[in-house]
């Protein structure tokens, strides 16, 4: 999916959609995982005064992505639903992320009770582990 696309599945708009494209494949289990992934600019809002000659992508914004990444996997009930994160939980900062840097996300459900769907989602800029979480989200029509 490219940014058009993803904006038909998600009600995020600019400056506040964060991901540029998202494809879904089959993980190890043969369940759907979501990567995406996002190229920090520097002109992003969220840049301007963090920090000042060291701008580094503030640890919130990139759980807003990963949970931006992660709700494709959710396309079909996403549908007439605003998705809500619910929690964060074993969320890791392993390395800054720099405008520059291409961080490429994956997700996977790893549990639902509807309107609940939980999810463990990675960031990595390379080879490297940037960013790590389990996130939930309620879908509220």
């Amino acid at each position: 999916m490219n940014r058009d696309e993803i904006m038909g599945v998600l009600p995020h708009r600019p400056p506040m959609l964060l991901v540029d494209e998202v494809r879904l494949e089959a993980g190890d289990d043969g369940a759907p995982v979501a990567v995406g992934q996002y190229t920090v600019t520097g002109e992003e809002f969220f840049l301007q005064g963090h920090f000042p000659g060291n701008p580094v992508v503030p640890g919130v914004m990139l759980c807003e992505m990963m949970g931006q990444c992660s709700c494709v996997l959710l396309a079909d009930q996403v549908t007439g639903a605003t998705p809500y994160f619910t929690s964060m939980d074993k969320v890791r900062f392993r390395k800054p992320v720099h405008p520059g840097d291409t961080i490429v996300f994956r997700s996977q459900l790893i549990r639902a009770k509807a309107p609940f769907y939980f999810i463990a989602g990675s960031g990595h800029v390379g080879d490297a582990l940037h960013v790590s979480a389990e996130l939930s989200f309620a879908l509220v029509k």
